[in-house]
């Protein structure tokens, strides 16, 4: 793999850091050409991202791997509180961050340790995650 086979970027917890998270991945994507990966990658990161911010209240820090068929990537706090998936009503805006991992991602996992925990999940461009969730039609441009 390439030297610059991983990145990292550390934040503080505040509103801006899911935007900030976002762009880091996107241009490491770029980097690597993995363009297919953005929008998942995009969706997932600003999902951990925001729930650091909300619920840990502490640093954060993002880190992105390339890997040989796709890209893993990290986001860490200091809480030792992992995800849990939570019963939603169908009009609730919030709480749908491990069903997104769940449906999204190739796998995902936490790591419980003495500093907080690490959400981590992987996509590959062998996989293409949407494609349960999308038509035909609606892949080819044309109105389902």
């Amino acid at each position: 793999m390439a030297e610059d086979a991983a990145r990292v970027l550390r934040l503080p917890p505040t509103a801006q850091s899911t935007t900030h998270a976002r762009r880091f991945v996107l241009s490491a994507l770029d980097a690597w050409g993995l363009d297919g990966l953005r929008d998942t990658a995009a969706l997932l990161t600003s999902e951990l991202v925001t729930n650091s911010v909300l619920h840990a209240r502490t640093e954060v820090e993002v880190s992105v791997t390339r890997l040989d068929a796709g890209v893993s990537i990290e986001v860490s706090d200091g809480s030792q509180r992992a995800p849990v998936r939570r019963m939603q009503y169908f009009d609730a805006t919030t709480g749908r961050g491990v069903e997104l991992l769940e449906q999204l991602a190739g796998a995902w996992d936490v790591s419980v340790h003495p500093a907080g925990k690490t959400v981590r999940f992987t996509l590959s461009v062998d996989q293409d995650p949407w494609a349960a969730y999308t038509g035909v039609e609606w892949t080819t441009g044309l109105q389902p």
